[in-house]
């Protein structure tokens, strides 16, 4: 944790920039309640900053260059952008357990955070950012970070000096996204994210994790890398960084904002929660809106096909290593089988019908993807046939076992699919 004093109510914005690997001052930032108990957040960035040729923006919808002071009173007064580099469940989890308190400020999330959080952002009390951290988890630690773990999950982590060294290690990774323990570990490959698998799981979370990824990149679409790795005879997902990449005086960082941000919602207001919304924000930013669009069509249809109905804006997130933005790979792909076979809903609405994962919803908005309606079904048929044809031969192949095929398999391509 870091040594931030709790309870601030403003701080400085750091940005990594595109190719560099130290971060500089972008801006900064404060939160003020007023008398109404509404809570405003300001940022405004540094001038200097503003007068460097290389300067990007923190995000591509709210907080584009300009001299203005921007405002709001949305999400607590946290813009998308900071709240997408902050804790996540798990992260705010373990950030609580370090400060020995049940609930903190927004802002003291942010501040408390680790180091390596998503994205290029970081943030901090003094004007001049702290130099680049150059230690990461190694795959090594994995052992002990699973069986910490466990033990923050049972509500009985020790205190003694491994277990607070151990603490650290996992705020490594607390700002990626989710509910599930994981931290961040380093191998000669690079960063990757280390998912745990918990001991009140259905089946083996890793390996179907696995499984889906490597599935979803056999029906076409843009996937993050994974591997499965041992520990002490348990099962850890690594899935690869793809906002950082290895040179030799460093990581590089991709700026990095989620869907929910793109749409300009948050968790609350599920009535934002929407492909046709996001793919029309997706096409204003992206530098490549045919190819991106197209892409998300895939996904979209991929999550119907596998009953990934965990599929909800933080699970979706544009990135820009460079000057321009694009789609990020897919992540957290997971079948969630449900009772109902004539129908499952998405998180997020997907056409005329709304969340209803259905071949003619799914295709009744797909111009707005930037498809030709004959694009759309092949795109549709295609996926369908082989999520049919391969799920179960890629679920082998990932090691998933024939009992745990037997509890997923009701999620592939179910009946109200077609109607």
């Amino acid at each position: 944790m870091t040594s931030e004093p709790l309870g601030a109510t403003e701080c400085y914005v750091y940005i990594t920039l595109p190719e560099e690997t130290a971060a500089v001052t972008a801006g900064r930032f404060a939160l003020e309640t007023g008398r109404q108990g509404v809570t405003t957040g300001r940022f405004v960035y540094g001038r200097s900053y503003l007068d460097r040729p290389n300067a990007v923006e923190v995000d591509p919808v709210e907080l584009k260059l300009s001299m203005r002071t921007y405002e709001t009173v949305l999400m607590k007064g946290i813009f998308g952008a900071l709240r997408d580099a902050g804790p996540d469940y798990w992260g705010r989890r373990i950030i609580e357990k370090r400060a020995g308190v049940a609930e903190l400020g927004e802002l003291d999330y942010l501040l408390h955070s680790s180091h390596d959080r998503a994205g290029a952002l970081g943030f901090g009390t003094g004007p001049t950012p702290p130099a680049p951290t150059r230690s990461f988890n190694q795959t090594l630690d994995l052992t002990k970070l699973q069986r910490l773990a466990d033990a923050v999950i049972a509500g009985n982590a020790p205190k003694d000096a491994d277990a607070i060294q151990a603490e650290d290690l996992l705020l490594l990774g607390t700002s990626m996204g989710g509910a599930r323990p994981k931290a961040v570990v380093e191998d000669p490959d690079g960063l990757w994210l280390a998912k745990f698998n918990r001991l009140d799981d259905r089946w083996n979370v890793a390996r179907v994790e696995h499984a889906m990824l490597t599935l979803g990149r056999r029906c076409g679409l843009a996937t993050a890398e994974s591997r499965l790795t041992d520990i002490g005879g348990r099962d850890a997902l690594l899935v690869k960084r793809f906002d950082r990449a290895r040179t030799q005086d460093g990581y590089t960082r991709a700026r990095m904002v989620s869907a929910l941000t793109l749409l300009r919602a948050d968790e609350s207001q599920r009535e934002r929660w929407s492909y046709v919304g996001l793919v029309e924000e997706l096409r204003r930013v992206a530098a490549a809106p045919k190819r991106d669009s197209a892409e998300l069509f895939r996904r979209m249809c991929f999550n119907g096909l596998i009953s990934n109905t965990d599929d909800h804006p933080r699970n979706h997130a544009v990135i820009a290593p460079k000057q321009e933005w694009q789609l990020a790979p897919a992540y957290d792909l997971t079948p969630s089988p449900l009772v109902s076979l004539e129908r499952r809903d998405l998180a997020m609405v997907c056409g005329d019908l709304g969340r209803w994962a259905n071949a003619r919803n799914l295709m009744s908005q797909a111009t707005r993807f930037l498809l030709a309606p004959d694009e759309a079904t092949r795109i549709v048929d295609d996926m369908e046939k082989q999520v049919r044809a391969q799920w179960y031969e890629v679920a082998r192949e990932c090691r998933v076992t024939e009992a745990d095929c037997a509890l997923i398999a009701g999620a592939f391509a179910y009946p109200g699919f077609r109607d």
